[in-house]
């Protein structure tokens, strides 16, 4: 779900005050002390705006910061070992070793053994799946979500967690308050009186300026950690858009991926204000898996130097060999993921692009289309779905390697957004996914240049309109 683009609405907002102060302070004569009033008002939008602009690295890595000195302090050698250390990297096949190591710069979790992985494309399947996970919570339950509604099947799983705090279970939820602002606020504070631990994403109490900043930057992950050993991520919110009515895809994994999702988890928590008393009762011992599947769950946010995901994308593009599939919802590339897109496919890779025929968003219908003509130009082939709408996040390569997450292929995800993807190493998911795409090409419309040409005027315009403003969209 897509919200809409915060700061480009009151950005607009406070330039049109502007141009109307400036032309009243132009041609309107009045007393000296009118006319200081005008221009401190001006002054002010003129802050608000640069404020609203500005990245603040300053500000994440601090709330980054917080958590890394708690984790050096309490982390065990065995947790360490298993977040940390590269030896796994050597299990990967050799093409992939160096994007591994790429995705775990920073920190950032590396390659991990020992996991069960189950691909959700059932909205249902996703909701009765959780339910019953929940249900079965012994110890813990962590919950991270851009968007958690209040309509029925949101309401289920808000009561479920409050029954299960009620039965002793530790349950800490975490409110991107800003992406849920049509939400009234006693929705939430209902579970905080059922004892469940709600934090604000987005402190507003805090100082002003550091508030402001972070209008922009949201927290986009789906993620939830059941008692350490159980975890989601992928596309889906808590909404019954997603249970009932559209197209997306998830993940539940079972196994040592968990706890990266569960470092995931704390460093937002710790950074939004909340408190942990005892870090390792996150991370319990993992049992052996059925399956052993490799995989790496990789974190990406404002503020940093590097952009793993991007990179991660860049990175796989000009490496594959075969064909590259992508699902995504909205396609808003950044230069160097557009360019390694179109540098794949000149080099022969078949790289295909799946979206939605039509937007969640109005906006995002023709800002997807901006891009089709020097994408088509280059090789790369464009289908839209037909039917429910699709907002699965989803790309696989090769038959072998496949990034399924939070993050869409547009530069909010990629540059303003917290998010998360989880790199799957693994032939038998690889062709899972590659089975999944085929299928639905089936109910696609394959865009050719002949379709760009057929545009009218005013479509074309209205595409290069909107591409301006596509960065923060």
């Amino acid at each position: 779900m897509k919200t809409p683009p915060i700061r480009l609405f009151i950005s607009f907002i406070l330039v049109t005050a502007i141009i109307v102060i400036v032309l009243l302070f132009v041609f309107k004569r009045g007393h000296v002390n009118h006319q200081n009033v005008w221009r401190t008002v001006l002054i002010i939008f003129t802050v608000v705006i640069l404020t609203l602009n500005l990245k603040p690295h300053w500000s994440f890595e601090k709330r980054h910061h917080a958590f890394v000195e708690l984790f050096r302090k309490s982390v065990s050698p065995q947790l360490d070992s298993l977040l940390l250390d590269h030896g796994r990297e050597d299990l990967l096949k050799e093409t992939y070793r160096p994007l591994a190591h790429l995705l775990s710069m920073r920190h950032n979790p590396v390659v991990c053994t020992n996991n069960s992985v189950e691909v959700i494309t059932d909205g249902q399947r996703k909701y009765d799946l959780l339910m019953q996970d929940l249900e079965n919570a012994k110890e813990s339950i962590h919950m991270e979500y851009f968007h958690f509604a209040a309509d029925s099947g949101s309401r289920e799983i808000r009561n479920m967690l409050i029954k299960k705090a009620r039965e002793g279970v530790k349950v800490r939820f975490i409110n991107e308050n800003v992406a849920n602002l049509p939400i009234i606020h006693r929705y939430y504070r209902s579970m905080k009186k059922g004892g469940v631990e709600v934090i604000r994403f987005t402190g507003i109490k805090r100082f002003i300026g550091d508030f402001l900043t972070k209008l922009n930057y949201r927290n986009h992950r789906k993620i939830v950690v059941i008692d350490g050993r159980i975890g989601y991520t992928g596309g889906m919110n808590i909404n019954d858009h997603y249970f009932h009515q559209w197209r997306d895809t998830h993940l539940r994994i079972e196994g040592d991926a968990v706890s990266s999702l569960q470092v995931i988890f704390l460093d937002s928590w710790i950074g939004a204000g909340g408190s942990i008393d005892d870090f390792m009762d996150c991370f319990p011992t993992i049992e052996r898996q059925r399956d052993d599947v490799l995989m790496q769950v990789v974190p990406d946010e404002p503020g940093r130097n590097s952009r793993p995901i991007q990179m991660g994308y860049v990175w796989s593009l000009l490496h594959a060999k075969g064909y590259v599939y992508i699902q995504t919802p909205y396609f808003a590339p950044t230069e160097p993921v557009l360019e390694a897109l179109k540098s794949a496919a000149l080099q022969g890779v078949d790289v295909r692009v799946m979206l939605p025929q039509k937007s969640d968003t109005w906006i995002m219908g023709p800002a997807n289309r901006s891009y089709y003509k020097e994408c088509l130009l280059a090789g790369v082939k464009i289908y839209e779905r037909t039917g429910p709408f699709m907002h699965a996040k989803t790309y696989v390569q090769d038959d072998y390697l496949s990034v399924i997450g939070t993050s869409n292929m547009d530069g909010r995800s990629l540059i303003y957004n917290y998010e998360d993807n989880a790199y799957i190493y693994d032939e038998r998911t690889a062709c899972c996914n590659r089975d999944i795409f085929l299928s639905e090409l089936e109910i696609c419309e394959e865009i050719t240049l002949d379709d760009v040409s057929a545009l009218s005027w005013h479509q074309r315009f209205l595409q290069h309109l909107v591409r301006f403003s596509a960065p923060v969209l």
